[in-house]
């Protein structure tokens, strides 16, 4: 099985520009845990913003959602894989790096992001 065949193609992405209340209000809106931070130009790398990256920031730091902006606190680079990779490397670099979600490239250029629970739902749909 390959990435692009497990991968989320829909992917909801952020300015890095946008202010942690702006990336917020996309994750409610949109019931997500994580957004793609858009590159802010073509030779830019894609950054990752988490729940886990906000709380450290707002709750354990004291940060305010207003004045930080997503650029300030998120992951980058991603790490990405191309879409042709088995979901066997795929997973084995996710449990190696220590990630949940990866960013899935062809040419640069986003098309999908492969999240540790789209793995595990393919293995339980197969099991059905």
């Amino acid at each position: 099985m390959l990435v692009k065949d497990v991968m989320v193609n829909d992917v909801i992405t952020v300015s890095p520009f946008a202010t942690l209340r702006d990336a917020l209000s996309l994750m409610k809106r949109h019931k997500l845990k994580s957004l793609v931070v858009e590159k802010t130009n073509d030779n830019d790398a894609y950054g990752l913003i988490t729940y886990t990256n906000i709380v450290k920031t707002v709750v354990a730091e004291s940060g305010d959602i207003d004045l930080i902006n997503v650029y300030d606190i998120c992951a980058k680079p991603v790490i990405s894989v191309g879409q042709s990779l088995s979901v066997k490397h795929a997973a084995s670099l996710m449990i190696t790096s220590r990630v949940k979600r990866i960013l899935v490239l062809k040419d640069n250029e986003m098309v999908g992001l492969l999240c540790m629970n789209d793995i595990v739902q393919t293995l339980l749909n197969d099991l059905e």
